[in-house]
């Protein structure tokens, strides 16, 4: 049977509890481990990897950001020397052209292959080179054409949805409008959105929120496409619960927003949903 894997982002921890009194990478660890997460997920080092094994995380991803197909290599090593097994890939620019991107990526993939060990997966992001679904999209195909495989995604829909400004109700429609990359992805960021905010509150005093009621729909649907794929019995779907702290990129430019609960509670009580979305995707 398709399993999920619950992932924290240990970006959500960025400045946890006080950008004073943050704790260090042990604590947040052992945290992560307590809110019943199954792994952690960021830029890796070996301190990482011996600190989660120490606190009995099974999963590591790792992270790349890179522009330059002759660090690829080098940087996938450092992932994997950190634990991962998988690792995310921010790539290029926004004006990077998708011909350009797709011949990146064929890099990245082959360069991984060669290492052995670890899976590349492509996020869907802001300021990258999959900043709108047209671009995506026009990647993937590239990517299908030069090697007769479907790309390895990793969807964060809150920006294609904050770049189309959609309402609820209709987010499944148009956001799982290309079922065949959302079945063959391994990792998805599950960051609640509406049409117009990449980041909604997942709580508010004490009690969900409407916008992430609505969110929770549209989860589990893709959960659902996710787990009835026929490829995908035995797999496991690495559902990172992705909450972006306070000024998260300086200069009041964060996904959270001052007044609203901090990161890192609100991904513990994401993930307590997500949980229940995948029990009922796998119950319909």
């Amino acid at each position: 049977m398709p399993k999920i894997a619950h992932i924290a982002a240990l970006w959500s921890l960025q400045s946890h509890p006080s950008k004073a009194g943050e704790w260090p990478l042990a604590r947040k660890l052992r945290a992560i481990a307590a809110a019943g997460f199954d792994g952690a997920a960021g830029a890796l080092t070996p301190e990482h990897r011996r600190l989660a094994d120490k606190a009995g995380l099974r999963h590591l991803l790792g992270y790349i950001s890179s522009s330059d197909p002759s660090e690829f290599a080098a940087r996938i090593r450092a992932q994997k020397a950190g634990g991962a097994v998988h690792i995310n890939v921010q790539m290029d620019n926004h004006d990077t052209p998708p011909a350009v991107a797709a011949g990146h990526w064929v890099r990245m993939v082959r360069e991984a292959q060669r290492i052995g060990g670890v899976v590349v997966s492509l996020e869907v992001h802001r300021d990258t080179c999959t900043e709108t679904p047209e671009k995506t999209y026009e990647i993937a195909e590239r990517y299908h054409r030069a090697t007769g495989e479907l790309i390895k995604l990793n969807f964060d829909f809150s920006h294609f949805a904050v770049v189309k400004h959609l309402r609820p109700g209709g987010y499944a429609a148009r956001l799982l409008d290309h079922p065949e990359l959302v079945r063959n992805s391994e990792q998805c960021h599950f960051r609640p959105f509406n049409g117009h905010h990449c980041q909604v509150p997942v709580t508010h005093a004490g009690r969900l929120t409407a916008e992430a009621a609505a969110y929770l729909i549209f989860a589990q649907a893709l959960m659902r496409l996710w787990a009835t794929a026929r490829g995908n019995r035995g797999r496991t779907l690495f559902a990172c619960p992705e909450m972006g702290p306070y000024d998260g990129f300086g200069r009041g430019g964060g996904y959270n927003i001052t007044g609203l609960r901090p990161a890192w509670p609100e991904a513990v009580a994401l993930r307590r949903e997500l949980a229940r979305a995948w029990a009922r995707a796998r119950a319909s």
